[in-house]
């Protein structure tokens, strides 16, 4: 029965949370509307998402959670930093192909907006196989340096999470 409203608790969890942020104040009306739109989206939506996405621990994903923020703490004051003292003449920009060993259509879309969020870097393209996805980096003197760190920092335990 709870399944049937809530197909996808995760979804409307984040839609309830993301409502009220948008409202920017509580109010017991924003948050009924939150909860009816939670229901609604989620199951209008229901028959485009076959496959649903298995989350295997969510422990791991608050903690993946908790990694990106601090990773994006970390870069705006790194990208701050080159920006402020760096001269552009000294920049080392480059495009980075990141080989994926994630087969998920959701994990990999989780890892391109975790670069993404993060200042300094852009995904820019995911291969047409879907086993590469092609990353801009603001400051790379090292690129070898940049797949390595994304793919032990945030494919693996990507690949916890979804399985």
């Amino acid at each position: 029965m709870i399944r049937r409203i809530f197909p996808h608790p995760y979804l409307s969890a984040l839609l309830v949370l993301v409502w009220m942020l948008l409202v920017n104040r509580f109010a017991w009306g924003s948050l009924v509307f939150a909860v009816i739109l939670s229901i609604a989206i989620p199951a209008l939506t229901e028959p485009y998402w076959p496959d649903r996405a298995r989350i295997r621990n969510p422990r791991k994903l608050l903690a993946y959670i908790t990694l990106v923020f601090w990773d994006i703490v970390v870069a705006n004051i790194q990208v701050a930093m080159i920006v402020l003292f760096k001269p552009n003449r000294d920049l080392q920009p480059a495009w980075v192909t990141i080989p994926l060993e994630l087969r998920s259509p959701e994990a990999i879309t989780v890892l391109a907006a975790t670069i993404t969020l993060t200042p300094g870097t852009v995904s820019a393209d995911l291969s047409q196989d879907g086993h590469a996805l092609l990353v801009h980096c603001l400051h790379a003197p090292d690129p070898e340096s940049v797949i390595e760190d994304i793919k032990t920092r945030y494919e693996a335990r990507l690949m916890e999470i979804f399985g």
